[in-house]
């Protein structure tokens, strides 16, 4: 979705259109919900916490003003704070399984091994990293967010967002034991041929 739509779409929303509304939960529900299932142990949580995050959205949005925060960041810090609350009051831990199930259900059972592997090395390297470094590789490669609008929801500035993202790929690869080689296509440089979320990270966008 383009700047322009999205700008308007937000307008007719805040004017009370549900079908603007609708369509701006159908563009930023899937990115919202594996966001928040990266950092919470069970995709039901995920699931009540982004219906959550909405209707916090719905409420806060007559009073929404851009004021030089993307509405993406917006949505996220909504996002971000359902889940600090969440984990304040049930003490939740990162599922990387929990963000990814879905995508990869109807995979073989050898697949499905290989795959739960990769997940769980690259878990254990996202503990090694820093609480910001951790958020920056949630925000931009589960939740798929430019550098700007995770700079939003941080509330930092461009430059330390990439910078903490490039501390945290380089922290990443040394724990994975991945070598920094010529560039290759994107499709082959995956851990044992998967795409998961910060595997492609490490790999492809350092």
């Amino acid at each position: 979705m383009d700047d322009e739509t999205l700008d308007r779409l937000v307008a007719e929303a805040k004017a009370g259109d549900a079908e603007a509304f609708g369509a701006i939960f159908d563009a930023y529900a899937g990115p919202i919900y594996r966001f928040i299932a990266s950092r919470v142990n069970r995709p039901s949580d995920a699931e009540d916490l982004t219906q959550l995050v909405f209707v916090k959205a719905l409420e806060a949005l007559p009073r929404y003003e851009a004021r030089g925060i993307p509405f993406g960041g917006w949505l996220f810090r909504l996002a971000r704070n359902a889940v600090i609350d969440q984990i304040r009051t049930r003490k939740d831990h990162l599922s990387l399984l929990a963000a990814t199930t879905r995508e990869t259900e109807d995979a073989g059972p050898e697949a499905r091994a290989a795959l739960r592997d990769d997940l769980d090395r690259v878990a254990e390297a996202l503990l090694d990293l820093t609480d910001d470094q951790r958020e920056v590789i949630e925000l931009r490669f589960f939740a798929g967010l430019s550098v700007l609008e995770a700079a939003a929801v941080m509330g930092r500035q461009e430059g330390t967002v990439r910078g903490l993202q490039f501390r945290a790929i380089a922290a990443l690869r040394r724990s994975l034991g991945i070598e920094v080689v010529a560039p290759e296509p994107a499709a082959s440089r995956t851990l044992h041929g998967k795409g998961t979320p910060v595997a492609v990270a490490v790999q492809v966008r350092p």
